[in-house]
C-alpha cells in the first residue's frame, strides 16, 4: 500500500477514529457507516464530502459531550 493510499484511508476514516474517544455507541456506529459511505463514494471527485462532513459533525459532538461530562463530574 502506498503512502498516498494510506493517507486517503486515514482521512476518510477520521470521523470514526475520532468518535472512538466518545462514550456512547451510537455515534461510533453512525461515524463508521458515514466513513464507509465516504469510502464508497470517493471514486467520484468530491463524492465523499457530504458523508465525511456529517461523520465529522457527529464525532465532534460526541467528543464534546464526553469532555463536558468529564468537566462537570
Amino acid at each position: 500500500m502506498s503512502a498516498a493510499a494510506a493517507a486517503t484511508l486515514l482521512v476518510l476514516f477520521l470521523p470514526f477514529l475520532l468518535s472512538l474517544t466518545g462514550r456512547a455507541t451510537m455515534p461510533k456506529m453512525l461515524c463508521l457507516v458515514s466513513s464507509l459511505l465516504a469510502l464508497l463514494l470517493s471514486v467520484k471527485p468530491y463524492g465523499a464530502v457530504i458523508p465525511w462532513l456529517m461523520g465529522m459533525i457527529i464525532a465532534v459532538v460526541a467528543v464534546f459531550e464526553r469532555w463536558r461530562g468529564c468537566r462537570t463530574s
